[in-house]
C-alpha cells in the first residue's frame, strides 16, 4: 500500500478535529499545487493552472468518531458519537482517545455482558449512552492526568491489502477519496493546454452536515464543481441487488441521485458528460443511485446562484464501520474519470 494512501487512512480527524488529516493534505497537495491554504473553517485548497474557467473538486477529511463526554469516579469514559454510527457495532470495539497533547491512549468500549443482563434488558437494543470506554485505570483524577472532556476517540488504526486489489482500512470513507484528488492533481499538473483554474478542496465536517463543502464552494465559486466520495457496496450478504447493484473492483460509480432527491441531483448535461468522459476513454464505471445519503455535492450544486456538480463515488464496503474494504482499482478508476471529466468540463461547461 502507498505510503499517502496508507498515512491518510490511519490518521485521526473526526469532524471538527481534521487538523492531522489536513497537514498531510497541506504536504500532499503541495507538490502539484501552485498554493496551498487552509481557510477559517478548516478546509485544504489548492489552487493550480490558470483559464477562463474555475474548477473546484472536493473531497471531505474527516471521519466519524466520538467524543469525551463524562469521567466518572471510578475512571470510566462516557462518550458521544460524532457522525453516523451504528451502535450495536460499538461494544468490544478499541478505540483511541487522542489528548490535547496528541498522544493515543488505547481504550475498550464495554457495556453490560449478556450473562448479567435481564429479560428486559435483552429486549432493548443497546445504545452508546449505556456504553463506556475502559483505558485501564482506577479512578476520575487518575484518567485526567491523561484524557479530558472534549477529547477526540477514533476507532483502531488499521490499513493493509486485504487480498490482492481488495483494500481496508479505518477511515476508508473519505481517505481514498482525498488521495484520489491528490492523484487527479499530479496528473493534471502535467497538462499543458487545460484552460482553467483547478482547486482542489479537502473539506472539514462532512459527515456532521456538510459545512466544509458549503463554505469552501462559497469561497471559490466554481464554474463547475466534481465531488469525490465513498458509496455503500451492494456485493456482500443481505443486500439485495435492487438496494444496491455496485460491485467492488467494476469501476467508480457516477452518482446520480442522492438520498432519493433530497441531496444532489446531478444535471442531465453533467451526466451526459461524465458518461461520454468514460465511454470515450474505456474506464470502468458504474452508475448510482442513491436512497438515503449525501455528499458535498448536496450543499455545492445550491450554493450562489447554483453550481454545475458531477459526483464520482468509490464502492465501499462496510461504510460508517471500524474498518471498511474496497478495491484499489475503483480508486484508480477514480482518478482516471475525474481527470477526463475535468478535461471535457474545461472545453464544454
Amino acid at each position: 500500500m502507498e505510503k499517502l494512501l496508507k498515512d491518510l487512512l490511519i490518521s485521526d480527524g473526526i469532524s471538527g478535529y481534521e487538523e492531522n488529516v489536513a497537514k498531510i493534505m497541506t504536504a500532499a497537495l503541495s507538490k502539484s499545487c501552485e498554493s496551498v491554504e487552509i481557510d477559517n473553517f478548516g478546509n485544504v485548497i489548492g489552487k493550480s493552472g490558470r483559464g477562463k474557467k474555475k474548477i473546484m473538486i472536493a473531497a471531505h477529511m474527516d471521519e466519524i468518531g466520538m467524543t469525551v463526554k463524562h469521567i466518572n469516579e471510578k475512571g470510566f469514559i462516557y462518550f458521544i458519537k460524532i457522525g453516523g454510527i451504528n451502535d450495536s457495532i460499538l461494544p468490544g470495539k478499541t478505540v483511541e482517545i487522542i489528548n490535547k497533547k496528541g498522544e493515543h491512549i488505547t481504550g475498550i468500549i464495554g457495556t453490560k455482558p449478556p450473562h448479567l443482563m435481564t429479560s428486559e434488558d435483552v429486549k432493548q437494543p443497546l445504545k452508546h449512552d449505556s456504553m463506556f470506554i475502559d483505558i485501564g485505570l482506577s479512578s476520575r483524577n487518575e484518567v485526567l492526568k491523561v484524557a479530558d472532556i472534549g477529547d477526540q476517540i477514533i476507532f483502531e488504526p488499521v490499513a493493509g491489502i486485504l487480498n490482492g486489489n481488495f483494500y481496508y482500512g479505518k477511515a476508508a470513507d473519505n481517505r481514498i477519496s482525498c488521495y484520489t484528488m491528490v492523484k487527479v492533481m499530479e496528473m493534471l499538473a502535467k497538462l499543458r493546454d487545460l484552460n482553467a483554474e483547478i482547486y482542489a478542496c479537502a473539506t472539514v465536517q462532512e459527515e456532521v452536515g456538510l459545512k466544509g463543502g458549503k463554505t469552501s464552494s462559497f469561497k471559490v465559486n466554481p464554474d463547475f464543481a466534481l465531488i469525490i466520495d465513498t458509496t455503500v457496496a451492494g456485493d456482500m450478504p443481505g443486500i439485495e441487488e435492487k438496494v444496491s447493484a455496485l460491485k467492488l473492483g467494476k469501476g467508480v460509480a457516477i452518482t446520480m441521485i442522492e438520498a432519493s432527491g433530497r441531496g444532489t441531483i446531478v444535471p442531465q448535461k453533467v451526466r451526459k458528460l461524465m458518461l461520454e468522459a468514460a465511454h470515450e476513454n474505456n474506464i470502468p464505471h458504474q452508475i448510482d443511485i442513491i436512497d438515503v445519503g449525501m455528499t458535498d455535492g448536496a450543499v455545492i450544486y445550491t450554493n450562489r446562484e447554483g453550481i454545475l456538480t458531477g459526483i464520482l463515488s468509490i464502492p465501499t464496503r462496510y461504510i460508517h464501520a471500524p474498518t471498511s474494504v474496497f478495491n484499489i482499482k475503483d480508486v484508480n478508476s477514480a482518478v482516471d474519470l475525474a481527470v477526463k471529466t475535468i478535461e471535457k468540463a474545461a472545453g464544454k461547461l
